[in-house]
């Protein structure tokens, strides 16, 4: 799982560089992460962004595995996103 939190939030500058739009990877991974927003309601959110049911079902797995974080987990990991998208990569967009 801390793998692939890595890989994900490693990706984040890379989209904000081909101009994609850090505000809206940003609102992902704020849902993504908050414990509040239940599987039901992230998989409605994220409905525009998956592909096919096999990318359904492998978001649905990654929101379970936040699920199953401490609460300080969940802030080490948003206090890194808000590091990676205040970098340089991200400001210029």
């Amino acid at each position: 799982m801390k793998l692939v939190m890595v890989l994900m939030l490693t990706a984040l500058p890379l989209y904000c560089y081909a101009g994609i739009g850090c505000d809206i990877i940003e609102n992902l991974m704020d849902m993504t992460i908050d414990p509040d927003v239940d599987v039901a309601e992230y998989m409605d959110k994220i409905q525009g962004f998956l592909p096919d049911e096999e990318t359904k079902k492998d978001i649905m797995f990654m929101k379970q595995c936040f699920f199953q974080q401490s609460r300080e987990t969940l802030e080490d990991v948003s206090e890194m996103k808000q590091a990676i998208l205040g970098s340089s990569w991200c400001d210029q967009y």
